[in-house]
């Protein structure tokens, strides 16, 4: 078996299961080499029923009391059953399993092992795995069971199954990083991290394991920032410019005065686009600091020099909402905005590109429907991406390849820690905004436990009944047997159970076809939704200034950057804004980590305090979703890794690197398309 291979050849998936695999990207024996375990679960002894607690993961040895029952609810099936042992008793449930009711025989001792709940003041064990041989969980006893990403029809079970079978037929390829590297840097063997991974001894091999993946990961993805800079050699612009009065003229009509930090960085602007050679910055600022503003005076420059220029953005309703205002600010000016998205008719599509072929459109604001082959350009300069951690680096340089070289501007809000971001976006200059506007008022912010719901719940309807709108975000969208954590669909109902009827309660998740999210974030937008329960993907892409509340449940399990980047939703407009923290966990650490988003609103500040406290030696960090997309690596918890990975590339000469890239030319592509969004 080869790492290219169709996963067809792994004993027990046909055609059927890899359109399964297929949901989740797996196509190849690599892909499911490189889809790792999420977390991993240590099998401990059986506990007396009377020491199991609530939130805790328990494996009891009980006999059933009473005989197990079966009622129906709506569309579930539920089994409650009484078990005890010498110390108490405990309910069990399991939901639509009913073929259990026939399976479980009266004075028989099984071994039962589940999360503990509190229901109606009671503790409850739900959906609990039923061990009928007691020896098969002995043998589980001490060892790390890996458990996965999974989506519908797949199984954890299948998944460890299968990577078995890979690891016993597969021939590992010859591992790419020099041998000098893998001893200066102490790094265990390619292939034996990649068994340890999935199937680790200990917590000390799974850690080596990791450690040597996520080197792995930020070593070629600084192999390949350097490719790329050394092939986009400085350039001299083939779009020279003079300063545009116009630019100040807007400025003068803007119902606010700019901030510092922004007259500095549009100076370090205009200084790039009057000079001889090609723009090249990344415009990295807080939630909130006014980096659009900046993108549309260097539009107005580029535009009043007689050029084209475009911004793509990462959704439909972003890229509308940034047409309606660059319309608005712009009308007076003389300029022809032009919108172009997916969601178009063909009819609108073509007259978009025939305006934009002749000229007749000199801003062009979209999504990835800018780099179709169908749309040119004409006399493209200037060519901004916003949220560019969004687009895969392909879709960016696609994009460039539509002018001659034009003046590039990249634009995050991804609050990175200067040390990390030179290394991040090397081949780019970088200035920051590190101010936020007068006008804006501070988003005040508690942390509580699930106790504080009801009361949260008050709130927002408050908040409602006053004209505004609330977010409320869950970390799953659906109910997992893995993960205890509130999920977007199950909540919607409970939430609308819990708030008035009248009130528009609606959810949105990443699964959604295109056009659902698109409708949902447009009526959210235009306010005829009230409540949005969602999952993070609402992080970038809209902006509603009549939003006044962040509600974030299970907030312990996001990273303490992309919680500010979730708080960046509210806060947007005049009103008081208010951002609560649900913690799931009685956890200290998880409190004390969450207390320092309550503390400040300054994203910098945070995401170094985040590094701090969480730091490499967090095995399990909560990935960044979305932010600085890699598969295992992350740029927080992994810093000092991929400090010491980007210093090792370094160190390469010109030929090494060369040879590593033609003897496993499918590295790059991998690279670019899939681990390092950043590029």
């Amino acid at each position: 078996m080869d790492y290219n291979d169709s996963i067809v050849k792994i004993k027990g998936i046909g055609e059927k299961t890899q359109k399964i695999f297929l949901k989740i990207g797996i196509e190849t024996v690599q892909d499911l080499l490189e889809h790792y375990p999420r977390d991993y679960e240590e099998f401990g002894m059986p506990v007396p029923i009377s020491q199991v607690s609530e939130g805790s993961v328990a494996t009891i040895e009980a006999y059933l009391g009473i005989t197990p029952r079966l009622r129906r609810v709506r569309h579930l099936q539920i089994l409650n059953v009484q078990v005890r042992d010498s110390s108490g008793t405990l309910m069990l449930t399991w939901f639509n399993m009913p073929f259990l009711k026939n399976r479980l025989t009266m004075g028989t001792s099984y071994l039962f092992r589940g999360k503990v709940k509190t229901k109606n003041g009671a503790l409850v064990m739900e959906q609990p795995q039923i061990f009928f041989n007691k020896e098969d969980y002995y043998k589980l006893l001490k060892v790390l069971q890996p458990i996965y990403p999974l989506t519908e029809g797949l199984t954890n079970k299948l998944l460890i199954k299968s990577m078995h079978e890979v690891h016993n037929n597969l021939k590992f390829a010859k591992d790419y990083i020099p041998d000098r590297i893998s001893k200066e840097y102490s790094l265990i063997d390619r292939t034996k991290a990649l068994k340890e991974i999935h199937f680790p001894k200990d917590r000390e091999s799974l850690k080596r394991a990791r450690e040597r993946l996520v080197f792995d990961e930020f070593f070629l993805y600084s192999l390949a920032l350097r490719r790329m800079r050394d092939s986009k050699a400085i350039s001299r612009t083939e779009y020279p410019m003079n300063e545009a009065d116009e630019c100040e003229r807007l400025i003068d009509s803007l119902p606010y005065k700019l901030t510092k930090a922004q007259h500095l960085v549009w100076s370090e602007i205009k200084n790039d686009l009057t000079s001889e050679l090609a723009m090249n910055r990344l415009v990295q600022g807080d939630v909130g600091s006014g980096k659009t503003v900046l993108a549309l005076l260097a539009l107005l420059m580029a535009v009043k020099n007689g050029y084209q220029a475009c911004i793509m953005v990462p959704t439909e309703v972003l890229a509308k909402q940034h047409y309606s205002s660059f319309c608005r600010m712009l009308s007076g000016f003389d300029v022809s905005v032009c919108l172009l998205v997916g969601s178009m008719t063909p009819k609108e599509k073509n007259e978009a590109y025939e305006r934009i072929r002749e000229h007749k459109a000199d801003i062009i604001v979209g999504t990835h429907a800018l780099i179709q082959e169908k749309v040119v350009y004409d006399n493209l300069a200037l060519v901004i991406t916003d949220e560019q951690h969004r687009f895969g680096v392909r879709q960016r340089e696609y994009l460039m390849t539509k002018g001659k070289k034009p003046h590039v501007l990249v634009m995050s809000a991804t609050p990175i820690p200067r040390t990390l971001a030179i290394i991040l976006y090397g081949d780019l200059d970088i200035s920051i905004l590190d101010e936020l506007p007068a006008r804006r008022l501070p988003i005040k912010n508690c942390v509580v436990n699930i106790s504080y719901r009801p009361t949260a719940y008050r709130f927002i309807e408050k908040q409602v009944a006053q004209g505004r709108q609330a977010y409320v975000i869950c970390p799953m969208v659906e109910e997992s047997e893995m993960i205890e954590a509130e999920n977007v669909i199950d909540y919607t109902q409970q939430i609308r159970e819990a708030m008035p009827s009248g009130i528009s309660i609606e959810y949105l998740h990443g699964k959604m076809k295109p056009k659902e999210k698109n409708s949902i974030m447009e009526r959210f937008a235009e306010g005829s939704i009230q409540v949005l329960v969602s999952t993070t993907v609402v992080e970038v892409g809209v902006n509603v200034p009549n939003a006044t509340v962040m509600m974030v449940e299970n907030a312990e399990r996001f990273g303490l950057a992309q919680l500010h980047q979730l708080r960046g939703r509210v806060g947007r407009g005049e009103h008081q804004s208010y951002c609560i923290f649900v913690c799931g966990t009685g956890s200290r650490e998880a409190k004390e980590r969450l207390e320092i988003l309550n503390k400040s609103n300054d994203g910098f500040y945070i995401a170094e305090e985040d590094l701090k406290l969480r730091g490499p030696g967090d095995l399990f960090g909560i990935r960044q979703s979305g932010d600085l997309d890699f598969r295992i690596g992350n740029i927080y918890t992994d810093a000092s890794i991929l400090k010491l990975a980007a210093q090792a590339a370094k160190s390469l000469s010109d030929d090494e690197v060369e040879e590593i890239f033609s003897e496993n030319p499918y590295l790059e592509d991998k690279i670019l398309n899939k681990t390092g969004n950043t590029l």
